[in-house]
């Protein structure tokens, strides 16, 4: 892996950006936030192997500490470390090893801030590693953000680039809560433009309007985003202009941009390669139907993967997670009701 500190920054017309891929921009702004804050360090399986991220080890020592394969009390020690006044970096490896959590994470991470009638802090972040897409069977490949945003006290964010990688990643760290920062392997190798300036945050809770559009909106969910991109030029020609949220932060969720676009175009569809009972897309859907009955010209459409297991056979396995022919059919489908309000 390349290192992180010896990519070429270059000049734009505004502000100074380096060329980085997913995963460096998120492991420099851990680094950054270390230099910039001692009480900052990050911890967990594997990690100084390099596998998830290459540290300076030499610079920062035991403040990149390697755990042993016991997820319970690693998230326990990362919470009593946060209460105490530190602000750990929990990398769990691979996302479903929260399951091994749970208890630490609900019980205790969620709601001692609320049991402690506000006196208790707990700044820390959870590195959620998705490996869908690879496969890598069933005990790997879950995209869960959906089950921890039904725990209230959780902050939730689901990075789509480079750049939102290391806004988001660092408005975790900052934050006074409980973070999971959801990481989709397959946009780890992605590469983008992004911020030197290392007070460059995005906000939890700030949704991004990707493309702007005035038939129908259209919201992805992390790398479902690029698949929605993939649709749009299927369409081609076809003169549907579509506007692209990408939420960023599932909790808070930013419903101001995303209501006031749904408005605009009252049309909406919402991708998510996450299964589709109880989902956030679902979700998101429930909540613009409430808002907009009988204003819609459509009714709300979702494309998720089933509720079942992801299969270890490529083949099996992207035949369940949404395709660019079902999104681009889904919005397609929005304008059969031309004319007619729902």
């Amino acid at each position: 892996m390349s290192s992180i500190l010896s990519d070429e920054v270059h000049q734009d017309s505004s502000n100074s950006t380096v060329k980085q891929t997913f995963l460096e921009a998120t492991v420099a702004t851990i680094v950054e936030e270390m230099r910039a804050d001692p009480t900052v360090f990050t911890m967990g399986q594997d990690i100084r192997g390099g596998v998830y991220g290459a540290y300076p080890l030499a610079e920062f020592g035991e403040r990149v500490r390697s755990l042993p394969i016991s997820e319970a009390a690693n998230v326990g020690a990362a919470i009593g470390s946060a209460m105490t006044g530190m602000r750990p970096v929990l990398d769990m490896t691979i996302a479903t090893f929260l399951y091994s959590a749970m208890d630490q994470i609900v019980n205790q991470a969620a709601k001692s801030r609320f049991l402690f009638g506000g006196q208790a802090r707990l700044p820390l972040v959870i590195r959620c590693t998705m490996f869908y897409g690879s496969s890598q069977a069933a005990h790997h490949n879950d995209r869960a953000y959906a089950m921890f945003m039904h725990v209230p006290g959780l902050k939730i964010v689901v990075p789509s680039s480079p750049v939102n990688a290391k806004g988001l990643m660092r408005a975790a760290i900052r934050s006074n809560d409980p973070v999971l920062v959801f990481e989709d392997s397959t946009l780890w190798g992605t590469r983008g433009d992004v911020p030197v300036d290392p007070d460059f945050i995005i906000p939890l809770g700030e949704a991004e309007i990707r493309q702007q559009g005035s038939d129908v909106t259209v919201i992805g969910i992390g790398q479902s985003l690029r698949t929605v991109d993939q649709a749009i030029k299927l369409l081609g020609k076809d003169g549907i202009s579509i506007e692209v949220i990408d939420p960023r932060s599932l909790c808070p969720f930013d419903w101001k941009t995303v209501l006031a676009s749904v408005d605009k175009t009252r049309r909406v569809v919402v991708v998510d390669n996450g299964p589709m009972t109880c989902g956030v897309a679902g979700e998101i859907l429930a909540t613009v139907a409430e808002h907009f009955h009988g204003r819609l010209l459509a009714p709300p459409k979702r494309v998720t993967a089933p509720d079942m297991h992801l299969a270890f056979s490529p083949q099996l396995e992207k035949a369940l997670l949404p395709s660019r022919e079902a999104v681009a059919e889904a919005i397609k489908s929005t304008f059969e009701y031309r004319g007619k309000e729902i």
